[in-house]
């Protein structure tokens, strides 16, 4: 079978699969030729399937009409996949399903190049100023444009809709955003996490530069983590709460992953870094020895600080949830998370985690600090999150059959895949 995948940030959530098609005994290369095209550069080869690069042809200009920019960008992405995929069909290439992501405008136009080939796209997340990320945190009040600003960045999932066969989101939450016109065609399956991987380990340990002997499970440790340290991703009520965290806790120390840029929402003024404007604020109220400062780390690194970790805090905005939430608690992590719609249809308060108020850094402390006070007493909570995610979101057992469904039904029998 041919199989396309189309996402500009190679391999996003197609990662699981695309190691399933090209590793599983059988789902061989021989069995299928797949293609990604992406814009992400400088990829390394990888077996089993062909990665395509593609450049848009237009970028808008910087004094672009506010309220079109990002459909005008959407549609130089649509416009230049469209003309790669007539390359590839020059080729010799013609996929029997393609599958890609609806938000970045790729998906647009594929229909006029195979309107006979079937289009899986995944629905990531509606745009609006309620219920949502924008508008949640009265730190960052939104603009009077902005409600028109978010209508109009919904052009391309209106369109995107339009022109696939079907569509899959990760959670209900983000199903659920989405117009009712659109949820009929939109189903509920998560891409997976590998529980394979992301265990719980008792014997690791993580070396720091600045202490000389490696951590274990037997130091204190708690950890945050973020793709970049943003508002979004709750890193100003972190740092708040860190001062009160490290007061009571003595002996702790925090390991933070993450790095400096933007991933969502607005920039920081004139150039500077959420976590530069931060350690400002904090300043000297922080035993900064017992702060570490991480970065973003290969994957094995991450999952030993999370590994190492008596108390892992996630917080976001009513946003799309990550990966980290889920592998975390995969990993038997005790997790303090934001109390919002997308993280409670994941954590039970109490039972697989400890829900709190975003807005509070009090209230994060307090929680933290609870935790790590009491570890034995809630040795049971990270057992309890582990087996959750194994039943409900576990990649081989669960999602791949998932995501297998969707695509079965868009194709002919005689192609049917098989876990």
């Amino acid at each position: 079978m041919n199989i396309l995948f189309i996402h500009q940030n190679y391999p996003a959530q197609y990662k699981h699969i695309l190691n399933w098609l090209a590793t599983d005994p059988g789902q061989l290369a021989e069995n299928h030729r797949i293609v990604f095209l992406t814009q992400k550069r400088d990829l390394p080869k990888s077996p089993g399937y062909h990665i395509v690069r593609y450049k848009p042809d237009h970028i808008p200009a910087t004094d672009a009409y506010r309220y079109s920019a990002d459909f005008e960008k959407c549609c130089a992405n649509g416009a230049k996949v469209a003309d790669m995929c007539r390359n590839l069909e020059g080729q010799g290439f013609k996929p029997h399903i393609i599958i890609g992501h609806s938000g970045w405008g790729e998906m647009l136009f594929l229909k006029e190049v195979w309107p006979d080939v079937p289009v899986l796209s995944y629905f990531e997340y509606f745009y609006g100023v309620k219920g949502g990320a924008v508008g949640f945190d009265p730190e960052f009040p939104i603009s009077d444009v902005m409600p028109f600003i978010m209508s109009a960045r919904n052009g391309t999932n209106y369109l995107s809709h339009a022109a696939c066969d079907l569509g899959q989101t990760a959670t209900r939450w983000q199903k659920n955003r989405y117009p009712k016109s659109f949820q009929q065609k939109i189903k509920v399956i998560h891409e997976g996490i590998r529980t394979d991987l992301c265990v719980p380990n008792p014997e690791v340990s993580v070396n720091l530069g600045r202490v000389a002997e490696p951590v274990t499970r037997n130091d204190e440790v708690f950890t945050y983590m973020a793709r970049n340290l943003e508002p979004v991703r709750g890193y100003h009520s972190f740092m708040r709460a860190l001062p009160a965290i490290l007061d009571a806790r003595p002996n702790a120390r925090v390991l933070i992953l993450g790095g400096k840029d933007v991933s969502y929402g607005r920039a920081p003024p004139d150039g500077q870094s959420y976590r530069g404007m931060l350690e400002k604020e904090v300043g000297d109220k922080i035993d900064w020895d017992r702060v570490h400062f991480l970065g973003l780390v290969p994957y094995e690194i991450y999952l030993n600080v999370i590994q190492l970790s008596r108390c892992h805090i996630f917080l976001t905005v009513p946003f799309v949830p990550s990966w980290s939430l889920m592998e975390s608690m995969s990993m038997q992590a005790t997790i303090v998370a934001s109390d919002v719609a997308p993280v409670r249809e994941i954590i039970t308060d109490e039972k697989t985690g400890f829900l709190v108020d975003f807005l509070s850094p009090d209230g994060i402390a307090a929680k933290v600090v609870d935790v790590l006070a009491h570890r034995d007493n809630y040795a049971e909570i990270g057992k309890a999150a582990r087996a959750h995610i194994v039943a409900k979101y576990d990649f081989h057992k669960v999602a791949l059959k998932g995501n297998l469904r969707l695509i079965n039904k868009l194709i002919p029998k005689r192609l049917h895949l098989a876990p």
